[in-house]
């Protein structure tokens, strides 16, 4: 059984997310059913895909806000969780693979929900760009992965606060450290060309088998090695520091008190406001 997450993703965010899904999936995957000409003809539309994700994650803040569920507290715990992790970017701005950005966006995930985890993963590689000069075609590509780890960390079914719940993370953490490079490299590996080594090059036209078979050469031969100690880091850092980071997420979210309605009740007068009435009101007399 599952624990509550502090913010449940509502339709409206789900449908938003949903529709973002389907695009990111459209924009890593189209070069194994599209004709060669497509392939070249398209291999520059990554400024546009840039420009349709942000206006889909504005859709789901304005759907998450329609829903009262984003409100100043909300974004106030977001925008630290995003500043964290593009902060954590920022340290090694991914070399050698090592990203503890990851870390911070599970826990996230994990705590506030789906929703909130979607875009913190989303804001954090946004923020990590700007920090680090990262910003280029392939940001849009990491805007879909980052959020789609923070969501995917929002949905684990694990209970909230029990002694399994850190080793699911870091498990999840490690295959999410691999799973981000293997879509990542989606976004150039078509275009490589003659760049890439016999075998492992895209193939315009020719059957899905035979792509698919040349990027899982290219992956093994170019990626692994960078993707690995990605998740392992990651897989480190939760075992390690995750149950603080849980704790902290937990108790921010318990002194915000996102689960609470706010309700309005009748104003009662003090001893001193009813005597400043009374002196305002014309032939009235304050008695001592």
């Amino acid at each position: 059984m599952t624990g509550r997450r502090v913010i449940p993703l509502r339709w409206p965010a789900a449908v938003a997310i949903g529709v973002v899904g389907l695009v990111g999936l459209v924009a890593f995957t189209w070069p194994f059913f599209v004709s060669g000409d497509v392939a070249r003809d398209h291999g520059n539309d990554a400024p546009w895909l840039f420009a349709v994700l942000l206006g889909l994650l504005s859709v789901v803040c304005l759907a998450e806000v329609t829903a009262g569920r984003l409100d100043a507290k909300t974004i106030a715990v977001l925008g630290v969780a995003a500043a964290a992790g593009g902060g954590l970017r920022l340290l090694s701005a991914g070399t050698a693979g090592l990203e503890p950005m990851f870390f911070v966006v599970i826990v996230a995930g994990c705590v506030l929900g789906p929703g909130v985890g979607y875009v913190a993963g989303a804001l954090a590689v946004t923020t990590g760009a700007l920090l680090t000069g990262g910003v280029g075609p392939w940001l849009p590509f990491q805007m879909i992965c980052a959020g789609a780890i923070g969501l995917g960390a929002g949905v684990l079914p694990v209970r909230a606060g029990s002694r399994l719940e850190r080793w699911v993370l870091a498990g999840y953490a490690l295959v999410t450290g691999l799973a981000f490079g293997l879509f990542m490299n989606l976004w150039f590996w078509p275009f490589l060309g003659s760049g890439a080594a016999s075998g492992m090059a895209f193939v315009p036209g020719a059957p899905l088998a035979e792509n698919l078979s040349h990027y899982g050469l290219f992956y093994l031969a170019t990626s692994l090695g960078w993707d690995l100690p990605r998740g392992v880091l990651n897989a480190v850092l939760v075992l390690l520091a995750g149950p603080a980071l849980l704790r902290v997420f937990r108790r921010g979210a318990r002194r915000a008190a996102f689960g609470v309605p706010v309700v309005f009740g009748p104003t009662v007068p003090t001893a001193a406001a009813a005597t400043d009435q009374q002196a305002r009101v014309p032939g009235s007399r304050v008695r001592g």
